[in-house]
């Protein structure tokens, strides 16, 4: 409940909110199911600055095995953008909506966004995770997702961080040596 109460809070402190709308900020856009790379290549040929974050993933087949790059959040496109020109992005095909709270299109906070960016350009194995909001809360002091902050658990010998984006309710999680982290009272 508490984190709905923050994101609440965000919304009302959102570029609208202030009148800042020619200001960019990241904004989460809903697409159609399975139209991620769609819209993607729609903003790219629009010159609108985006973000998919996506993640390998190995399928076995009866007669083989392939490597599969697939969206790390289904259902979801980053989009930097001021709030004048979302009519633009709101009219591509596949897409649905801008996530918000209260009718106000809820920003991300740039570093949340930044922190995925340097961590996928890392190339750490990455996977998508059910969302967590319980649990060990931890600091990345070292590898590409330093500065991040998450929680830690514990999968089979190792340990994994599993950083949450409360704004669309999803997780992802990757390894990491427990020198890398410390842990946040």
């Amino acid at each position: 409940m508490a984190s709905v109460a923050s994101n609440l809070k965000q919304a009302s402190s959102s570029p609208v909110a202030g009148l800042a709308i020619a200001q960019p900020y990241w904004y989460a856009l809903y697409t159609c199911a399975n139209h991620e790379r769609s819209v993607a290549a729609e903003l790219e040929v629009r010159t609108i600055e985006h973000f998919l974050p996506l993640y390998c993933s190995v399928r076995h087949w009866k007669d083989r095995r392939v490597t599969l790059d697939l969206p790390l959040f289904p259902g979801y496109v980053f989009v930097h953008l001021s709030l004048n020109v979302r009519i633009q992005v709101l009219q591509l095909p596949g897409v649905v909506k801008l996530v918000s709270f209260g009718g106000i299109p809820a920003a991300l906070p740039d570093s949340q966004v930044e922190a995925l960016r340097v961590g996928l350009n890392g190339r750490l194995c990455v996977q998508p995770h059910p969302y967590l909001s319980v649990g060990r809360h931890v600091r990345v002091v070292g590898g590409p997702f330093q500065g991040s902050e998450g929680i830690l658990v514990r999968k089979k010998s190792g340990f994994r961080v599993v950083i949450s984006l409360e704004l669309i309710m999803r997780s992802v999680a990757f390894e990491v040596d427990l020198v890398d982290v410390e842990s946040i009272c």
